[in-house]
């Protein structure tokens, strides 16, 4: 089964099914982002290159179903929310699988490895990224509890709960960030400057991925606003 046909097949369970599938997926990429990092700081091209394809069918599976959401959200659902709000929350989504798929590139058209110095904590830079990513991830998925209590009631504020903590964890991402940009900074002397520039690029791209999950966590929650 294709994915578009599976799309449409799960429309008719509930008017956010798709998106719930959609988030999956572009969560999927992100989590190849990690991997993309230890490779290329291995020196293993071959492995980025293949982690990389396996972003872009991700990302090809995650635009089919954005397209069928399109097509079909406006066509008679009834919501408890604006299709419109729901349409930016997947532009947001799809924001995740789209960086990461960036990441991988740049690191792979660049042969780009970072300094042994700060290669562990990149890779945790990236893990608390991708962490609100999945956080972000847990957020859609309770839209079917929300459906089911009205928006209202002791679910709304276990979501908000869990997007206040969506927040603290995007703020953890932002220091981790400073403390890896710093210690790049002391290192830039010994390294070409071409490659500085995008390694700080680089970090900037995965730190983008907890900003698209904290986004995410913000359009829910104007949805509950609404």
């Amino acid at each position: 089964m294709t994915v578009t046909s599976y799309a449409s097949r799960i429309f008719g369970r509930s008017p956010f099914k798709p998106l719930q599938v959609h988030i999956g997926i572009c969560y999927e990429c992100a989590e190849l982002v990690v991997p993309v990092l230890q490779a290329s700081n291995a020196g293993d091209w071959a492995e980025v290159q293949e982690l990389r394809t396996r972003m872009v069918t991700l990302e090809h599976d995650a635009d089919e179903i954005k397209r069928e959401i399109r097509t079909h959200l406006p066509k008679g659902f009834f919501l408890p929310v604006a299709r419109r709000d729901l349409l930016d929350l997947l532009t947001q989504q799809d924001r995740m699988a789209n960086k990461s798929k960036g990441i991988a590139g740049l690191l792979l058209g660049r042969k780009l490895s970072f300094p042994e110095q700060i290669q562990t904590g990149l890779i945790e830079f990236a893990e608390l990224c991708i962490a609100v990513g999945a956080q972000a991830k847990a957020l859609i998925e309770e839209l079917d509890e929300l459906l089911d209590t009205g928006f209202t009631g002791a679910e709304v504020k276990r979501v908000r709960d869990m997007i206040h903590e969506l927040d603290l964890a995007e703020r953890g991402c932002d220091a981790k960030e400073v403390e890896i940009r710093a210690q790049l900074f002391a290192l830039e002397h010994s390294l070409a400057a071409i490659d500085v520039l995008f390694m700080y690029r680089s970090i900037e791209w995965i730190g983008d991925l907890a900003n698209i999950g904290q986004r995410i966590g913000h359009r829910l929650e104007m949805l509950l606003a609404g």
